[in-house]
Protein backbone atom coordinates (compact mmCIF):
# COMPACT_ATOMS: atom_id res chain seq x y z
CA UNK A 1 0.00 0.00 0.00
CA UNK A 2 2.86 2.37 0.77
CA UNK A 3 4.16 2.04 -2.79
CA UNK A 4 0.77 3.06 -4.20
CA UNK A 5 0.66 6.03 -1.83
CA UNK A 6 4.18 7.07 -2.82
CA UNK A 7 3.57 6.80 -6.58
CA UNK A 8 0.24 8.67 -6.51
CA UNK A 9 1.64 11.34 -4.19
CA UNK A 10 4.69 11.94 -6.40
CA UNK A 11 2.42 12.28 -9.45
CA UNK A 12 0.25 14.73 -7.48
CA UNK A 13 3.34 16.70 -6.43
CA UNK A 14 4.55 17.05 -10.01
CA UNK A 15 1.17 17.96 -11.53
CA UNK A 16 -0.03 20.26 -8.73
CA UNK A 17 3.38 21.91 -8.68
CA UNK A 18 3.24 22.58 -12.40
CA UNK A 19 -0.32 23.87 -12.10
CA UNK A 20 0.56 26.16 -9.19
CA UNK A 21 3.67 27.61 -10.79
CA UNK A 22 1.79 28.05 -14.08
CA UNK A 23 -0.76 30.20 -12.28
CA UNK A 24 1.92 32.17 -10.44
CA UNK A 25 3.76 33.09 -13.66
CA UNK A 26 0.55 33.58 -15.71
CA UNK A 27 1.41 30.80 -18.16
CA UNK A 28 -0.29 31.87 -21.42
CA UNK A 29 -2.37 28.69 -22.08
CA UNK A 30 -4.28 29.06 -18.81
CA UNK A 31 -5.36 32.68 -19.34
CA UNK A 32 -8.23 32.06 -21.80
CA UNK A 33 -9.81 29.22 -19.76
CA UNK A 34 -9.65 31.36 -16.61
CA UNK A 35 -11.39 34.19 -18.43
CA UNK A 36 -14.10 31.81 -19.72
CA UNK A 37 -14.71 30.68 -16.15
CA UNK A 38 -15.00 34.30 -15.01
CA UNK A 39 -11.92 34.15 -12.80
CA UNK A 40 -10.19 37.54 -12.43
CA UNK A 41 -6.61 37.35 -13.66
CA UNK A 42 -5.53 39.11 -10.48
CA UNK A 43 -6.46 35.89 -8.63
CA UNK A 44 -3.86 33.82 -10.49
CA UNK A 45 -1.06 34.72 -8.08
CA UNK A 46 -3.18 34.83 -4.96
CA UNK A 47 -5.18 32.84 -4.09
CA UNK A 48 -5.01 30.32 -6.95
CA UNK A 49 -1.28 29.90 -7.64
CA UNK A 50 -0.31 30.39 -4.02
CA UNK A 51 -2.76 27.79 -2.69
CA UNK A 52 -1.81 25.21 -5.31
CA UNK A 53 1.91 25.75 -4.68
CA UNK A 54 1.52 25.62 -0.89
CA UNK A 55 -0.56 22.47 -1.26
CA UNK A 56 2.23 20.94 -3.31
CA UNK A 57 4.78 21.87 -0.65
CA UNK A 58 2.47 20.29 1.93
CA UNK A 59 2.42 17.05 -0.06
CA UNK A 60 6.22 17.08 -0.13
CA UNK A 61 6.48 17.67 3.63
CA UNK A 62 3.81 14.99 4.08
CA UNK A 63 6.23 12.37 2.83
CA UNK A 64 7.97 12.79 6.22
CA UNK A 65 5.17 14.28 8.36
CA UNK A 66 1.99 12.37 7.48
CA UNK A 67 -0.47 14.79 9.11
CA UNK A 68 0.79 17.63 6.91
CA UNK A 69 0.42 15.53 3.76
CA UNK A 70 -3.10 14.47 4.70
CA UNK A 71 -4.09 18.09 5.34
CA UNK A 72 -2.50 19.23 2.06
CA UNK A 73 -4.25 16.51 0.05
CA UNK A 74 -7.58 17.39 1.69
CA UNK A 75 -7.05 21.08 0.95
CA UNK A 76 -6.18 20.44 -2.68
CA UNK A 77 -9.22 18.18 -3.05
CA UNK A 78 -11.49 20.94 -1.74
CA UNK A 79 -9.70 23.49 -3.94
CA UNK A 80 -10.54 21.50 -7.07
CA UNK A 81 -14.15 20.95 -5.98
CA UNK A 82 -14.38 24.75 -5.87
CA UNK A 83 -12.67 25.00 -9.27
CA UNK A 84 -15.22 22.62 -10.81
CA UNK A 85 -18.05 24.56 -9.18
CA UNK A 86 -16.68 27.82 -10.60
CA UNK A 87 -16.69 26.33 -14.11
CA UNK A 88 -20.25 25.06 -13.67
CA UNK A 89 -21.44 28.50 -12.52
CA UNK A 90 -19.88 30.04 -15.63
CA UNK A 91 -21.46 27.37 -17.89
CA UNK A 92 -17.93 26.45 -18.94
CA UNK A 93 -18.10 22.68 -19.18
CA UNK A 94 -14.98 22.41 -21.31
CA UNK A 95 -11.63 20.70 -21.21
CA UNK A 96 -10.69 22.93 -18.28
CA UNK A 97 -13.62 21.53 -16.29
CA UNK A 98 -12.45 18.01 -17.11
CA UNK A 99 -8.92 18.91 -16.04
CA UNK A 100 -10.24 20.22 -12.72
CA UNK A 101 -12.12 16.92 -12.37
CA UNK A 102 -8.92 15.00 -12.99
CA UNK A 103 -7.08 17.04 -10.34
CA UNK A 104 -9.99 16.48 -7.94
CA UNK A 105 -9.74 12.71 -8.46
CA UNK A 106 -5.93 12.71 -8.20
CA UNK A 107 -5.89 14.70 -4.97
CA UNK A 108 -8.80 12.70 -3.57
CA UNK A 109 -6.87 9.49 -4.27
CA UNK A 110 -3.78 10.99 -2.66
CA UNK A 111 -5.83 11.89 0.41
CA UNK A 112 -7.43 8.43 0.65
CA UNK A 113 -4.13 6.59 0.20
CA UNK A 114 -2.40 8.83 2.75
CA UNK A 115 -5.10 8.14 5.35
CA UNK A 116 -5.13 4.39 4.67
CA UNK A 117 -1.35 4.06 4.55
CA UNK A 118 -0.62 6.06 7.66
CA UNK A 119 -3.48 4.56 9.64
CA UNK A 120 -1.98 1.11 9.00
CA UNK A 121 1.41 2.32 10.24
CA UNK A 122 0.07 3.96 13.40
Amino acid sequence: MYTSYLVVTIIAIVLNGFSGVSALVHFAPIIAPMRRAGVPLSWLRFPIGTLKTLGTLGLIVGLWVPAVGIAAAAGLTVFFICAMYTHVLANDISGQFALAGFFFALNGATFALAVITHRAVM
